[in-house]
């Protein structure tokens, strides 16, 4: 699929991924109404605390030494690398399941960790996309709040093992007479030992309780996004879909252009020389001036075509009227070269407004481009298009058999498509190695 013909020499591989800056997490600092309350909170945090302490700082050692023995085997016929690939899924799935757990305990909408997207195919774009993920900054902030939280899980056991200390040396009198070990190892009299069992049950449970605060601090700090950090990705995000959709206007402005002034203007300038002749002839040769009427009859009826074929491109009602679906499925059948369209659909899933009908359009507008740019430039035998519900959006999938060297060139099909999902909020990619095969994946979110 590309935007304009391949030049004679081989084409280079082309591997485009355009994408929006990352998408704003919603009101993250704002609890939901499905948070606990604070006491209960306090508890809760406590209570996991305890378990990271526990079973935490057993996956920290389990890590360590998984790193340790990659570290050691990488010379030895790169066997250590297994280690390290592991190392960097394993970090990934501790620090994606500390985001699902700080926005469960504290009720913030924190978006979830996801894998980096894949900017090149094969086994060299696996190695690429594993290297970008390991350096990852969110995925080594969630990382750290996981040590740090198991760090203080450490902290807050030998806090609760003191406050059971303190409850055996209150009742101490009853076993006990004269003088007793104190708990910084001095004696003093047993009859101290209640007053400082009860002091050292409040500090326990204060020290619990400023553990408990101050992983939140650390969290709210590490996991959970700033309003400010919000804001800004807001603004950042707003302004690109801004330059995409201004962009994208621009560029179907010039296309209608272009296709009225090289295809139905010249059809409709000659079908008024037309009956202009017909006119002339119309009293001398009624033959002639019938067989021109008929040449312009036909010609505007072209004309009407090129008319209707040109408001598809602007605007398909089929879209509207049955969904896209069914739009999909006109599409295909009017197609030069074999589809094989696979669409499954939620809707319940993609929801319902005008958010998600402008995903349906940019998805549909970017399958049509590139069906067109299959037919007409790639010499490709057949395309496979695959549709999906996915993360409250739509993702789609075009791929040839063609010959590849697809490029994004300014002005051209490929660029249209591009700033129209990036209006939309969504993300584009495209890989077209020399030789092919072609694939398009875009994913545009209906969540507005």
């Amino acid at each position: 699929m590309t935007t304009n013909p391949t030049p004679p020499a081989p084409p280079r591989a082309a591997d485009a991924h355009i994408a929006p800056p990352p998408a704003p997490a919603p009101a993250a600092t704002r609890p939901s109404a499905d948070g606990p309350r604070p006491p209960l909170r306090i508890v809760l945090t406590v209570l996991e605390l305890a378990a990271l302490g526990a079973v935490g700082s057993a996956t920290l050692a389990a890590l360590s030494a998984v790193l340790g023995v990659g570290l050691a085997l990488l010379f030895v016929f790169g066997i250590g690398l297994l280690f390290l690939v592991g190392v960097v899924y394993a970090i990934y799935g501790v620090a994606w399941f500390e985001v699902r757990r700080v926005g469960s305990l504290y009720g913030a909408d924190v978006p979830d960790l996801r894998w980096r997207e894949r900017t090149r195919p094969g086994f060299g774009g696996w190695l690429r996309n594993l290297a970008r993920q390991s350096v990852d900054g969110r995925m080594w902030r969630m990382m750290l709040n996981f040590v740090l939280a198991c760090i203080l899980g450490t902290i807050l056991l030998r806090v609760f093992w003191g406050m059971i200390g303190s409850v055996f040396f209150a009742f101490a009198p009853l076993s006990s007479e004269g003088r007793i070990e104190g708990p910084f190892g001095n004696y003093l009299a047993v009859e101290w030992a209640p007053l400082i069992g009860i002091l050292g049950l409040l500090a326990g449970v204060a020290g619990m309780i400023g553990l408990a605060l101050l992983h939140r601090v650390l969290s709210r700090a590490l996991v959970i996004p700033s309003r400010e950090a919000e804001l800004t990705a807001q603004v950042r995000t707003t302004t690109a879909q801004r330059a995409g959709a201004v962009r994208a206007a621009e560029l179907e402005r010039t296309r209608i252009e272009r296709d009225l002034h090289d295809g139905v203007q010249p059809r409709l300038v000659s079908v008024g020389m037309t009956l202009g002749l017909a006119k002339q002839k119309i009293d001398a040769d009624p033959a002639v001036a019938k067989a021109l009427i008929d040449e312009a009859h036909t010609s505007t009826k072209a004309a009407i075509t090129e008319l209707r074929q040109l408001a598809r491109g602007i605007h398909t009602s089929v879209l509207d009227d049955r969904g896209l679906d069914a739009a999909l499925s006109a599409l295909a059948g009017r197609s030069h070269i074999p589809v094989q369209l696979d669409v499954r659909i939620d809707p319940s899933a993609t929801g319902a407004g005008a958010s998600c009908r402008d995903a349906e359009a940019a998805v549909y507008f970017a399958i049509a481009e590139s069906l067109t740019n299959a037919a007409k430039h790639s010499r490709a035998s057949e395309c496979r298009v695959v549709v999906r519900s996915r993360d409250g959006g739509l993702w789609a999938r075009v791929e040839d058999n063609g010959m590849g060297g697809a490029q994004v060139q300014p002005g051209g099909g490929l660029d249209g498509i591009t700033n129209r999902v990036l209006a939309a909020g969504g993300t584009f990619r495209l890989d077209s190695p020399a030789g092919g095969p072609t694939s398009l994946e875009v994913s545009v979110p209906c969540a507005s």
